[in-house]
């Protein structure tokens, strides 16, 4: 509700410097906006109705009353005066409009009389505006304009606070989408918020177009389609009035990626290519995504790119994964994580394809299966990297030619899926790029003792185990049985009692489960029902080290059996938190499948593949990098101009 005037009516005189306790606050979004609203809209000349699209709002206090108000919105689309003091050309203005402000509104309240109040508030909220614009739109604004209706007034306070009168408007105004002569010319008033940037536009504005700028400008018409996901958007915290910074985001945080190419062309393709994993595409495979940005005679070209192109995405994927550390690198508890992920097909001649187990299925069938390794962090979580995993018989003679077609590197060589993923885990971990406490893996990899054994030193392993993984409950003797006089004679050592399942210290109730909080989610609190018990794994039925069982009971009462290798006086909380942790990567394929169609690659050769893979991960991380922006409210250093993008170590 509203407040009345009576709550704010208090004479106020002197000069600024009689001023106790003056506030500056800004109240888009909160509860004092009414109050903003309802004094626009009563005292100030003009009025006001809601302002659409991007807004920054003030109100000025003085011992916690109202004393003023003003407001910034987007700018005029056309200044004829404006235009011809900044000096650039229709093409210019197109592309910087967003880098300039309008002071929509400003009013002193008429019981205050202060002077030199006015340019005070104005060169203050100056200030303040190079911030929050920023903050809330992605932009740094350079220039602030405003119209100052010479009949009332003669803009006196603009020009004590360093504003420059530049001209007058011709009279028109919008009304729809057409213009109409209203007479009421209005003084043009401009600041400098970035002292350099008129100088920048003129120098910028004498020289003819290069490749370069027709090439930038041809990938941001592309960038530009408004059909972004729009489940992507809604997560990622955009919304319509920031919504328009995407692509100038995009393409500064494709920029990155550059020297990767060879030509314009390819990295044209790039950008068609990450534009179509994050729009609304309903099949994100190479043909969809260049019909909608290319046409039908950019179908072969994004198919070449995607197969054959010459392009270095051994570079690309490292320059990926020192972006990915730099935001999300936790040294403390960071955990890297190991799962398979598997993609159905109906034929059989995409690189890999074979019957075997399918998980995303849940049986035996013709799929794909990858090896991923992904980090997660206290700021973040991504998929790092992914190997295609061959089955043993495509390497035998009978798949020689199918191999060549497929384009199989000649040096591959048959690699079990645990020993794809030790390799992995290695070289993520000896690349300095991905500190950890933890290794995470899912059972595949947790029931082989090998991948265990094998973890780097000074790392813990938390590894899922199936229900059916033998244990002992205390440490047996080991030894060769007494002959008893018949048979064979015994040499094979035996434990003085045999191991037992995990599944039976779940059912033990002399061992009784905690409800125990294990950490916050997106939702709220995740809860779960805990058991943690010492014991020894086994191997081979003997014994084998010494390690912690960490059972959980979730809400729909399934059970999953996990293995750590923590010291013994590790603090079960400890182990909560690790549990949480083995969590996003399976959230990163969730992600990446159902969004960003990690599983939609048509193309059959390795170079597709992993080329489609690498670009997925890369489309998700720009993902990752607007949800900081815009869901956690942090300032980092990026605009929604390409140039005041460079520099930034997020994009």
């Amino acid at each position: 509700m509203e407040e009345t005037a009576t709550n704010f009516e208090r004479p106020l005189t002197g000069t600024v410097r009689d001023i106790r306790n003056l506030e500056i606050i800004r109240v888009c979004k909160t509860p004092m906006e009414a109050t903003w609203n309802y004094l626009m809209r009563t005292y100030h000349y003009l009025g006001y109705t809601n302002t659409i699209g991007q807004r920054i709002k003030y109100l000025i206090f003085s011992e916690g009353f109202p004393i003023a108000a003003i407001s910034y919105n987007r700018a005029a689309l056309h200044v004829e005066a404006r235009d011809k003091y900044i000096g650039w050309d229709d093409n210019q203005r197109k592309s910087m409009l967003h880098c300039i402000v309008n002071n929509n509104r400003f009013l002193i309240l008429p019981w205050v009389a202060v002077r030199n109040l006015a340019s005070y508030i104005l060169s203050q909220t100056m200030k303040l505006l190079k911030i929050d614009w920023k903050e809330t739109y992605g932009v740094s604004p350079c220039l602030a304009e405003t119209f100052i209706d010479l009949q009332r007034h003669a803009g006196t306070c603009y020009r004590a606070a360093n504003w420059l009168p530049i001209g007058e408007t011709k009279g028109f105004g919008k009304v729809g989408k057409a213009f109409v002569y209203h007479g009421n010319r209005k003084g043009v008033f401009v600041f400098p918020i970035q002292r350099n940037w008129i100088a920048q536009v003129r120098n910028a504005s004498v020289h003819q177009p290069s490749k370069n700028d027709a090439e930038e400008e041809a990938v941001l018409m592309v960038l530009q389609q408004m059909d972004w996901h729009p489940g992507l958007m809604e997560e990622a915290g955009i919304t319509p009035e920031n919504v328009f910074t995407l692509a100038f985001r995009l393409q500064s945080f494709m920029k990155s990626f550059d020297e990767c190419f060879g030509h314009a062309a390819q990295r044209f393709n790039s950008n068609i290519y990450v534009k179509g994993l994050l729009s609304d595409l309903e099949r994100k495979s190479a043909e969809p995504m260049a019909l909608r940005y290319a046409g039908p005679a950019g179908v072969r070209n994004l198919q070449y790119f995607s197969q054959k192109g010459a392009w270095d995405e051994g570079m690309m994927s490292q320059i990926y994964k020192e972006k990915v550390s730099r935001i999300i690198a936790d040294p403390e508890n960071g955990m890297i994580t190991l799962d398979g992920s598997d993609m159905p097909k109906k034929g059989d001649e995409s690189v890999g394809v074979a019957r075997q187990h399918c998980g995303s299925l849940g049986k035996v069938e013709n799929c794909q299966a990858g090896v991923f390794l992904g980090y997660t962090g206290a700021n973040g979580y991504a998929l790092v990297e992914g190997r295609l995993y061959m089955p043993e018989v495509w390497f035998t003679d009978e798949y020689k030619e199918r191999r060549i077609k497929c384009g199989v590197p000649k040096d591959i060589k048959f690699q079990t899926k645990i020993e794809i993923a030790s390799d992995m885990l290695h070289e993520a971990h000896g690349s300095g790029l991905f500190p950890a406490r933890w290794v995470g893996a899912d059972g595949t990899f947790g029931s082989s003792h090998n991948f265990l054994d094998g973890v780097p030193e000074g790392l813990t392993y938390f590894a899922d185990i199936p229900c059916d993984t033998l244990v002992f409950r205390d440490m047996p003797e080991v030894g060769v049985p007494p002959y008893s006089g018949k048979g064979r004679k015994p040499v094979l050592p035996k434990p003085s009692f045999p191991p037992v399942s995990v599944k039976s210290i779940a059912e033990d109730e002399s061992m009784p489960f905690e409800r125990v909080q294990l950490g916050m989610g997106s939702k709220g609190p995740v809860v779960a029902d805990v058991k943690c018990v010492r014991i020894i794994r086994a191997k081979d039925k003997l014994p084998h080290h010494g390690a912690w069982l960490y059972i959980r009971r979730l809400a729909d009462g399934e059970l999953k059996f996990s293995l750590c290798n923590a010291a013994t006086d590790c603090p079960r909380e400890t182990m909560d938190s690790a549990a949480l942790m083995r969590w996003p990567i399976e959230q990163s394929f969730e992600e990446c499948k159902t969004n960003l169609g990690m599983d939609h690659c048509e193309a059959r050769s390795w170079n597709s593949f992993h080329r489609h893979l690498l670009l997925v991960f890369i489309s998700a991380l720009f993902l990752l990098i607007i949800r900081n922006i815009f869901c956690k409210k942090n300032c980092f250093d990026s605009a929604a101009s390409p140039a005041s993008f460079e520099g930034c170590s997020y994009c």
